[in-house]
């Protein structure tokens, strides 16, 4: 009996210290993304007038998103992940029933490139099962569950562009459809900028290194311009002077709907966006998780 309980002594520290601290060897993960992505601004949007709020969201302007990131766990509730992700968002005013809006008939589309940096904090702790060796006696039942939170900080290139009558479509920074690179001191604006990433997540591992989560997060920009839309008409004949009559065209589409549009509505200085608001985009992907195994140094009791 006195040899059974010393090497109880022995072996239960080791049993338990392979429950506490195992997730130490999984500290990084490699994440591939597969979603979808979307978009909040003045383009598009709901039947009335335009909000920034989700109750705006366009569904039907849905696309495909993607990317990859690399996780590592400061500790089983804190981790840092870096992220390079890549989406499409679009919008149409000839999508929504709100009267101006038709009657500004602008659309586009923009592509975003993005890396970003984002701290995650888990609100359900990883539980995992246990993991031992002990003579030729193995044991390993092992999962996790992991819901966090994340903010962070991002770096994203974007670039609108329009389809005009001719079926192609162009690219709108350097058209100055609102003046920009026209009047004086209003300088073109600038296709990279910074984002704040916000979101959710949850992810479940069914083994020790394979696991799959969804995450949704929206990114708050500091731009108004993501859809090329943001402050008032400008002149066209000016813009067409400057860069072309397919810009002047590009920058009030009105006369496109005939006798169903309103041209008194979009003269120069009129209002042709709401710069009070900057646009925001968002990803909702689904996730595929592996954990890089670090060898553990202890070589007595391998766990």
């Amino acid at each position: 009996m006195r040899k059974i309980y010393i090497l109880l002594l022995l072996v239960l520290p080791v049993i338990g210290n392979g429950q506490t601290s195992d997730w130490k060897r999984y500290r990084y993960e490699i994440i591939a993304n597969l979603g979808v992505s979307n978009f909040l601004g003045d383009l598009g949007g709901a039947n009335q007038i335009g909000t920034h709020y989700f109750k705006d969201l366009e569904f039907s302007q849905t696309r495909f998103a993607g990317g990859i990131g690399l996780r590592y766990k400061f500790t089983q509730r804190l981790a840092m992940r870096w992220n390079f992700n890549y989406g499409t968002v679009a919008g149409s005013d000839a999508l929504t029933l709100d009267p101006a809006r038709e009657n500004r008939n602008l659309s586009f589309r923009s592509r975003i490139y993005e890396l970003s940096g984002n701290f995650e904090a888990a609100f359900l702790k990883d539980k995992g099962g246990h993991r031992y060796k002990l003579h030729n006696i193995i044991g390993d039942k092992g999962y996790e569950i992991y819901s966090y939170v994340f903010i962070g900080l991002a770096f994203f290139h974007y670039n609108p562009q329009a389809m005009y009558v001719d079926g192609k479509y162009y690219d709108l920074q350097p058209l100055g459809t609102e003046g920009e690179g026209i009047a004086a001191g209003v300088p073109l604006y600038s296709l990279w900028q910074f984002s704040i990433p916000i979101g959710i997540g949850f992810k479940y591992s069914f083994d020790k290194q394979w696991g799959i989560g969804l995450e949704y997060g929206i990114r708050k920009t500091f731009t108004d311009y993501i859809d090329d839309v943001s402050t008032n008409y400008y002149n066209p004949a000016a813009i067409a002077q400057a860069n072309g009559p397919i810009a002047a065209a590009l920058s009030n589409r009105t006369n496109e709907l005939g006798p169903f549009g309103h041209p008194s509505w979009t003269l120069p200085g009129e209002q042709r966006g709401q710069p009070a608001y900057k646009d925001s985009y968002m990803f909702l992907m689904i996730n595929v998780n592996y954990k890089i195994k670090r060898k553990k140094q202890n070589n007595f009791f391998q766990t």
